[in-house]
């Protein structure tokens, strides 16, 4: 009987005599150690730790789609007058140069006026100035002959110089008369003509605040009629502008690319650069003002389109693992570096950004070093 104990109690050790798998402390750190014949071994992958140029840090903010503030123009009226007609509605694609708004304006009639008063001058003054010529041409003769004083003569010269510098003078204001006519779009061939203000620039009218009727005035600056008549956006390009914290502004340089995402083109990514940074800090939310510039040739991307900016820090070199490589437990990053044939050392990590499918180790390992790239969520478990 004592002998059949004996059998069965080495019966009952025999399974741990040979462990499939085990998990010891060796020098401190907690160490997998897989026999040589286990079957989890041979779905175990191992890699070198390679260094790539990875960017320091990273950054996804939200924003907002905004007219490049470099291509807006805010109609005005250049005259007073009273609006007869509105010749382009909200949303419509206007040219340089086209008529948006007309105005039956008493100041054109005022600059007509004037261009013909300016004319008339003119012409007496180029009639003084051959009277002149003649009286000093003639003096001159009689002078030659003894019959005159030589005051006379002199006399004679200084009503020339007057008359010609009356000639430049009238000439100069009828230039400033025909200038004017000129900027309002106005001939001098009709008394009763409309004013009419055009686009500055080429683009989409974003805002109207006019309608036929009102008086709109172009001298008083205190009052609400001198508010723009429309504003016309220059969409080709647009401005993405997002709100940048305070501690994270060091990854955020001028010049350096940035992705973009957009909630209304789901799946589609755009790259740009940043334009500008705000030199002034926003007190309430800690934030910076960051722009980027992004062409819109198409006009998909219109004013107030929210999204996502996504700012990538300077590149260096940086130890870089696959992302199935890295293991998440009881709220720790691991990985598992390899110590020997079929020993695994769980080392924790600390991660940063991961471009493809390579991940960014900023501490735990070091380039050189082996980890499991395929097979570590196995590890993670024993």
């Amino acid at each position: 009987m004592l002998a059949a104990m004996l059998a069965g109690c080495g019966r009952a050790e025999a399974p741990a005599a040979a462990p499939a798998a085990s998990s010891v402390r060796a020098d401190g750190p907690s160490v997998v150690t897989l026999p040589a014949d286990s079957p989890q071994l041979k779905q175990i992958r191992v890699e070198t730790v390679q260094l790539a140029d990875m960017p320091s840090g990273e950054l996804v903010a939200p924003a907002r789609v905004v007219p490049n503030p470099n291509r807006i123009s805010r109609l005005l009226p250049n005259v007073q007058g009273r609006v007869t007609r509105v010749m382009a509605q909200l949303g419509d694609r206007v040219e340089q140069g086209q008529p948006l708004v007309e105005l039956d304006s008493p100041d054109a009639d005022a600059a007509i006026a004037g261009f013909l008063q300016a004319q008339a001058a003119e012409r007496q003054a180029q009639a003084t100035l051959t009277k002149a010529q003649a009286d000093l041409s003639r003096a001159n003769d009689l002078y030659e002959h003894k019959a005159i004083a030589e005051k006379e003569v002199i006399g004679a010269r200084n009503d020339l110089t007057q008359a010609t510098e009356g000639l430049e003078s009238a000439r100069a204001l009828r230039e400033q008369a025909r200038r004017k006519l000129e900027l309002l779009g106005l001939t001098p061939r009709s008394v009763r003509q409309f004013v009419f203000v055009r686009a500055p620039i080429s683009g989409k009218i974003i805002e109207i605040n006019v309608a036929p009727g009102e008086y709109r005035s172009a001298v008083s600056f205190h009052s609400d009629t001198t508010a723009p008549l429309m504003t016309i956006a220059d969409l080709n390009t647009v401005w993405v502008s997002a709100d940048v914290p305070e501690p994270a502004l060091r990854l955020v340089r001028v010049g350096e690319p940035v992705s973009i995402s957009f909630i209304s083109l789901p799946g589609e990514t755009f790259t740009g650069t940043v334009s500008r940074i705000g030199d002034v800090l926003d007190p309430q939310t800690r934030t910076f003002k960051v722009h980027v510039e992004l062409p819109n040739p198409q006009g998909r991307l219109h004013p107030e389109m929210f999204g996502s900016l996504q700012f990538l820090g300077p590149r260096q070199p940086t130890p870089v693992v696959p992302a199935t490589a890295v293991v998440h437990e009881y709220g720790h990053t691991l990985v598992f570096l390899e110590r020997g044939p079929g020993q695994f050392e769980r080392r924790q990590v600390s991660t940063g950004v991961q471009v493809g499918a390579m991940v960014a180790v900023a501490h735990g390992v070091e380039g050189g070093d082996r980890v499991v790239t395929d097979g570590a969520v196995l590890l993670k478990g024993l």
